[in-house]
């Protein structure tokens, strides 16, 4: 049977997170779903927990935003600064760019981590979370996301 992450081994783990592979809806964006699930669990609870402030607005985050050509920090204040997903769906318009160039992203985010050094990283991770049997299957950024909060068995 293939090893599961030990519990804990990467600190508290949010299943509320939707996967980096969901879509946004108006943008077709991959990962945009997530980014700003972050932005939101941060706005209602203040902070995220320690293993995802780490990479918060950075990592993944940042990589979106510079695709984009915007600030993380002005993502985080859209969704701040308005009650509904209405509301923050006119912000978004207004912030990001006419042409997201979602199939650029998107092919981008889907090869992270097939590297040499982003397989390095991987197998690190996988180490550290009690699972060396899975290197070479998690082959990826989102996937050892999705394998970390429960979506890959």
């Amino acid at each position: 049977m293939p090893s599961k992450p030990i519990p804990g081994s990467t600190g508290e783990v949010l299943t509320c997170l939707p996967s980096p592979y969901l879509p946004d809806p108006a943008t077709g964006l991959l990962y945009l779903p997530r980014f700003l699930a972050k932005c939101r669990y941060v706005k209602e609870h203040g902070a995220l927990p320690a293993s995802y402030a780490k990479n918060f607005k950075r990592g993944l985050d940042r990589f979106l935003c510079l695709h984009l050509g915007i600030d993380p920090a002005d993502v985080e204040k859209a969704v701040f600064e308005t009650a509904t997903d209405e509301e923050l769906a006119v912000r978004l318009r207004r912030l990001l760019p006419a042409d997201v160039r979602a199939h650029k992203w998107n092919r981008e985010l889907v090869q992270k981590g097939l590297t040499e050094a982003g397989q390095e990283f991987l197998a690190t991770a996988l180490k550290a979370m009690g699972c060396e049997d899975r290197i070479g299957q998690i082959r990826t950024v989102p996937d050892l996301i999705d394998f970390d909060e429960g979506r890959i068995e």
